[in-house]
């Protein structure tokens, strides 16, 4: 990949050089390539809500990721590198024909700058915390890159050469694959000891159930004490004519419910084979079928859902209380 002028050891202020823009844009989607891999060992623990467990679904996943990733995580580095590391390199070489110090640190600071800049944009934009890991790794992207810009600039004084675009993705490629293969073997060893911990359901009693449960759609489940439900807008088992037509009808009203904490009314359960994990069965008169909500969450914040449809793909739909 060659993108950017052609190497010149006289840069004009607004030139980028082939092997920087290479280097910042490789340096980039190999943090973005171990970030992901972090975050995928950082799921372990996490509540899958029951999708996509099934082997063709995973299998297909890991397909789609390694025909896909590379390509992908090639234009996302060239884009970052295009829009945050050389504009840094740019705003630097401007700041050292007026202020005193290496071009190098003002690289940096610039990165800095412009970092917390696109993470404001991010939490303007996205919704993020100002103070969240996603703002602050954002913050801090345009680093790596930034010190792999001066790495190549020291080659080239050195020898008199910059290096080869090829070798610089070949290179990267091989520094993120090694890294990413570390961070799995660590998030196994760490699951299999127990350092990391398997996600485990909370057990909640009928009394803790009950109260205003809300969804999207406009979707309301209010469980009363006594065991009455009333609904609006939430989704359901549809009909057994419904089924081939839709995954879940919606309804409105009143019904019952009640705590299932063996799993005998969960989807796919039989007696042999019980569910693990407690749910609440809600039955609603004239309106679909008996909905099994998976209980799911934390203590401090529980959650029910229920994945209508096919157990690979299906459509999740998740309450939270009020």
């Amino acid at each position: 990949m060659g993108w950017g002028n052609t190497w010149r050891p006289k840069r004009s202020l607004l030139s980028w050089a082939n092997a920087e823009l290479n280097v910042a844009a490789a340096v980039c989607a190999a943090q973005l390539a171990v970030a992901c891999a972090i975050w995928w060992v950082g799921t372990f623990d996490d509540d899958t809500h029951g999708a996509g467990s099934g082997g063709g679904l995973a299998a297909a996943g890991l397909l789609c990721m390694l025909v896909f990733g590379p390509p992908l995580l090639a234009a996302l580095g060239l884009l970052h590198a295009a829009a945050h590391t050389m504009p840094a390199a740019t705003l630097a070489r401007l700041a050292t024909q007026r202020v005193r110090g290496p071009e190098g640190a003002w690289h940096l600071a610039f990165a800095v700058l412009l970092g917390a800049l696109w993470a404001a944009v991010a939490v303007a934009l996205g919704g993020l915390s100002p103070t969240g890991t996603p703002a602050l790794l954002i913050a801090a992207s345009g680093v790596l890159p930034a010190l792999g810009v001066a790495y190549v600039r020291r080659r080239e004084r050195a020898t008199g050469r910059a290096p080869r675009s090829r070798r610089i993705w070949i290179r990267s490629a091989l520094a993120s694959l090694g890294a990413c293969v570390l961070v799995a073997v660590a998030g196994a060893v760490g699951l299999s000891t127990g350092v990391i911990k398997e996600y485990e359901p909370p057990q909640l009693s009928a009394g803790q159930l009950a109260g205003v449960w809300r969804g999207d759609g406009g979707a309301v489940l209010r469980l009363r004490a006594g065991g009455r439900a009333e609904l609006t807008a939430l989704p359901a088992e549809p009909e057994f004519q419904d089924v081939r037509t839709k995954d879940f009808t919606r309804c409105a009203g009143t019904g019952s419910w009640f705590l299932d904490t063996e799993g005998r009314y969960a989807p796919y359960a039989d007696a042999d084979a019980p569910s693990q994990r407690d749910g609440v069965v809600v039955r609603i008169k004239d309106c679909g079928h008996d909905t099994y909500w998976t209980i799911g969450g934390s203590e401090r914040r529980p959650e029910l859902f229920v994945l209508f449809g096919d157990p690979d793909s299906g459509d999740l739909r998740i309450l939270k209380r009020d």
